[in-house]
């Protein structure tokens, strides 16, 4: 479970990855590519205490990436002086079970007004990006 994987609750560093996992609207999605280049891709997400739950068209590359290889990795942006570094890594899997973006309101009222403009509402952007990564966290570094 993510939770055994954070830094320890209550101190600044976890509060920091804790903080920043519920409230960043952007986190980096790194996958290796065919060739073995690693792929970064900003998403936007979704925490839930364990999982991160990414949303994806049919035709992205990191499907077949992580279909490859489901190791990934996911950063954000540091605080534009280099501190603030949180970088994560897991496993990735395509849950076909999950709901779609429209069926998962903390997502969905999270990303309310990107939707709109990336696809018209909700219920388009699902039709978009039918595709739910779950991303199981299972180290954190940073400082």
């Amino acid at each position: 479970m993510a939770g055994d994987v954070l830094p320890a609750e209550g101190s600044p560093f976890g509060e920091r990855v804790r903080r920043r996992l519920r409230e960043e609207r952007v986190v980096w999605l790194t996958t290796v590519g065919a060739d073995g280049t690693p792929q970064p891709n900003p998403v936007w997400f979704l925490w839930d205490g364990d999982d991160v739950l990414v949303y994806n068209r049919v035709d992205a590359h990191r499907l077949a990436h992580i279909r490859r290889n489901p190791r990934v990795g996911l950063h954000f942006d540091s605080d534009g002086s280099g501190g603030d570094i949180v970088v994560l890594k897991g496993t990735a899997r395509i849950d076909e079970n999950a709901p779609s973006a429209a069926e998962t309101p903390a997502y969905s009222e999270k990303y309310a007004k990107g939707m709109v403009t990336v696809s018209g509402g909700a219920e388009p952007f699902s039709a978009e990006y039918p595709v739910p990564l779950l991303i199981r966290l299972e180290r954190v570094r940073g400082y």
